[in-house]
C-alpha cells in the first residue's frame, strides 16, 4: 500500500521518521512521501529522514518556534491559520501514486493533537484518496494535561478521518522503563506491527508472489466501516531454540499439516494477544489476517483457516486474508486488523474523562465569576468606607 505520511506534532513526526527508516531498511516502499509539520523548531531539527524540505515550521508569528506547551486548542488555532504553509508541502506529493494520506499524531500533546484533525478535515475536503489517522494515545501516568487533550481530540479525529488507527501507550509502557527509552522502544512497535500491515501486496518484480494476495484495495475495504481500528502482531522465527512452533522443521522437511497449524495458531496470537489497542474483538466490523515469511512455510490451507477462526471470533462476514511471502525471512509471523471495534475500555474511560473535565471547567468558571463578583462588591464597600 502507497501512503503519503504526515506527522504532526512532536510524536508524529518521530514515528513517520522511523517509518522512512523501516522502509528503507525492509525495501518495503510503502512511504511514498513524508511530511513533518510542527510547532517547535527544535523537534523538527532532531528527525533523522524526513527530508529537510518536508520539515514544515508553523505558528512561527504566534509562538516563535518554542512549540505550544500542550495546548491543544492552541495548536488546531495555529494548524488553521497556517494550513497553506503545510499544503506547500503536500503539493510535492505525487498524489497519482498514492493510494491513501495518513496523518500521524500523538493525542496527549497540543500540536498533535490539535492540529491533525484540522489537517485531516482539509485532506479530505481536497482529495478523494481515503485520509487515515493514526493516533498514539498518552499513558495515564504521563499527567492530566495529556489525558485531556487526548480525551478532547479523539472524537474530532475519529470524525475527520476514514478510519482512525490507534495505539495505546497505557498498554505497552513497561514498570522501570525510562521515558525516552519507553518512547523509543513503543515507537518501533508501531511501525513494525504497521510497517508489516501496510507491506502486504507491495512485491518487487524479483519478489515471491503471494498465494493468496493481499493488495491495497483489501486494506481500503477493511478500513473502509471508520470508526476505530487497532493491530495485533505475532511472529516466531522458523528455527526457534527449543522447536518453537515452527523450529521443529528445516526447509527440506516442512510438514503442511503441522504448518497450517502453526500458521493458525499465529493468527490467534495475533488476535487475542497484545493490540495496540486492547478491546473486546467480538465488536469487530471487519478484519484482515495477513501472513508473512519465507514462501516455504505459509500454505494457502493455513491462511484460510486462520481467516475462517477470526470470522467466527469476530462474528463478522467480512474477513478478508492472505500472505505476504518474504525471501530469506527467519521469521513466520500474523498481522490482525481489527476494523470498527466498538467495545473499548480505554475509550470509555476517555469519554468518562471529557464530560467530568466538562463539567468541572464550568464548575470553575461559575466558582471564578463568583468570586469576581465578590471581590468587585468588597472594593465597592471599601470604596465606599473611605468615602
Amino acid at each position: 500500500m502507497k501512503l503519503a505520511m504526515i506527522g504532526f506534532g512532536q510524536a508524529g513526526g518521530k514515528i513517520v521518521d522511523k517509518f522512512v527508516e523501516y522502509d528503507r531498511r525492509t525495501g518495503s516502499e510503502v512511504v511514498r512521501s513524508a511530511v513533518a509539520v510542527n510547532t517547535a523548531k527544535a523537534d523538527l531539527a532532531g528527525l533523522e529522514n524526513v527530508p529537510e524540505r518536508n520539515r514544515v515550521l508553523i505558528g512561527q508569528a504566534r509562538v516563535k518556534g518554542h512549540g505550544v506547551g500542550a495546548d491543544n486548542e492552541l495548536g488546531a488555532e495555529i494548524a488553521e491559520e497556517d494550513i497553506d504553509e503545510v499544503q506547500g508541502a503536500i503539493d510535492e506529493v505525487p498524489v497519482h501514486e498514492i493510494d491513501a494520506f495518513l496523518v500521524v499524531a500523538g493525542l496527549g500533546g497540543g500540536t498533535g493533537s490539535g492540529g491533525a484533525p484540522v489537517l485531516a478535515s482539509h485532506l479530505t475536503r481536497l482529495y478523494t484518496e481515503p485520509v487515515y489517522g493514526l493516533g498514539v494515545l498518552p499513558a495515564q501516568d504521563e499527567g492530566g494535561i495529556y489525558t485531556l487533550n487526548a480525551a478532547r481530540s479523539f472524537k474530532t479525529f475519529v470524525d475527520e478521518v476514514d478510519n482512525l488507527l490507534v495505539f495505546d501507550n497505557d498498554a505497552w509502557r513497561e514498570t522501570g522503563e525510562s521515558v525516552r527509552g519507553g518512547y523509543d522502544r513503543i515507537n518501533e512497535e508501531i511501525v513494525r506491527r504497521f510497517g508489516v500491515l501496510f507491506s502486504a501486496g507491495e512485491v518487487g518484480a524479483s519478489e515471491q508472489v503471494a498465494e493468496s494476495v493481499v493488495d491495497s484495495s483489501e486494506i481500503i475495504n477493511t478500513l473502509a466501516c471508520g470508526g476505530v481500528s487497532t493491530v495485533g502482531y505475532a511472529t516466531e522465527e522458523v528455527d526457534a531454540p527449543g522447536g518453537g512452533l515452527l523450529g521443529r522443521f528445516t526447509d527440506a522437511e516442512i510438514d503442511a499439516t503441522q504448518t497450517t497449524n502453526r500458521i493458525t495458531s499465529l493468527v490467534r496470537k495475533a488476535a487475542l494477544g497484545r493490540l495496540t489497542l486492547p478491546c473486546d474483538i467480538e465488536s469487530t466490523e471487519r478484519s484482515l489476517v495477513v501472513t508473512s515469511g519465507p514462501p516455504n512455510y505459509l500454505n494457502r490451507k493455513g491462511i484460510e483457516r486462520g481467516r475462517k477462526w477470526l470470522e467466527n471470533e469476530t462474528r463478522s462476514m467480512e474477513v478478508r486474508g492472505g500472505d505476504y511471502p518474504i525471501r530469506g525471512a527467519d521469521r513466520v509471523g500474523a498481522v490482525a486488523l481489527l476494523s470498527g471495534v466498538t467495545d473499548v475500555p480505554r475509550i470509555k474511560d476517555l469519554q468518562g474523562v471529557a464530560v467530568e473535565t466538562q463539567d468541572n471547567i464550568e464548575d470553575i468558571r461559575d466558582e471564578s465569576e463568583r468570586n469576581l463578583e465578590q471581590l468587585v462588591h468588597d472594593d465597592a464597600g471599601e470604596l465606599e468606607a473611605l468615602f
